[in-house]
């Protein structure tokens, strides 16, 4: 028990600068909690409160609040398991996990994963290749079969819109990757072709790393009956992972900013 008047001065004490501080914090958090349908982590909700409000906060600060307010990202599903296929054209392991890049189209990503739609035996394959560099997402694909086409035509797209990158190329074992036409459309435009280990998804992690972010932040949010419902909200994560969902590792910039920043300097 507490003496009554030390409990009738806690109810009338003002509250201080540092608590009204902390209280406006943690209403935006919530706010953008809900906005983003909780996949800020205190790291990204440390960015997106700076950036929004052209403030200075900390990320240990944000860290406390959250965690006073049971605030945290959604959790990943771990992936399961998935049927090996015997390549039948294989390559070295250049990348030998070197994740990192100097300027963009140096190292290019690749592969390839799938989605349910809830009541129907259809699925949805994405192909999609990513840029080391930035990690930015430089093209993609969707199909509701995974073949050699929807490998090509990802590959064609991104060579579209980048006619002049040489990159090393570097992706699992799949059938999709080891056939003789596709190895020759590498070959044609002078690439380097690199491949992971058999069983060692590792080799492609940045690649698995942006399915898991996708998924977690996304697919697994929503149940999804309609497949192009499905459809529309991969484009729209996409389209928002590169051009809104700032990074850390890029300097608190988007994989597009930081991407163009690379590019308008090598242009100079």
């Amino acid at each position: 028990m507490i003496e009554r008047s030390s409990y009738y001065k806690w109810m009338n004490r003002k509250e201080t600068d540092e608590e009204k501080l902390n209280h406006e914090l943690s209403q935006i958090m919530l706010e953008y909690h809900d906005e983003f349908k909780g996949i800020l982590g205190y790291r990204r909700m440390t960015l997106w409160i700076n950036k929004r409000n052209q403030t200075h906060y900390n990320k240990k600060r944000i860290r406390r609040l959250m965690k006073m307010m049971g605030i945290s990202s959604v959790i990943r599903r771990k992936r399961k398991g998935y049927i090996k296929v015997r390549p039948e054209v294989t390559a070295e392991n250049v990348l030998n996990r070197n994740f990192e890049a100097e300027k963009p189209n140096t190292k290019w990503l690749t592969d390839v994963t799938e989605f349910k739609v809830i009541g129907s035996p259809i699925k949805i394959y994405l192909s999609a290749i990513i840029d080391l560099y930035d990690t930015s997402i430089i093209t993609h694909k969707m199909s509701v079969t995974n073949n050699n086409q929807l490998a090509n035509e990802t590959f064609e797209e991104a060579v579209k819109r980048n006619p002049d990158a040489r990159p090393m190329f570097h992706s699992d074992r799949g059938f999709q990757y080891t056939n003789r036409v596709f190895q020759n459309k590498l070959t044609t435009r002078s690439m380097t072709v690199s491949m992971s280990r058999v069983g060692r998804c590792i080799d492609n992690g940045p690649m698995e790393s942006f399915w898991g972010t996708l998924k977690s932040e996304m697919y697994y949010l929503t149940k999804f009956h309609d497949i192009n419902i499905l459809k529309h909200e991969i484009d729209q994560y996409i389209t928002f992972y590169n051009e809104q969902r700032y990074q850390e590792k890029l300097k608190g910039l988007t994989p597009i900013q930081y991407r163009n920043q690379a590019l308008n300097q090598l242009n100079i």
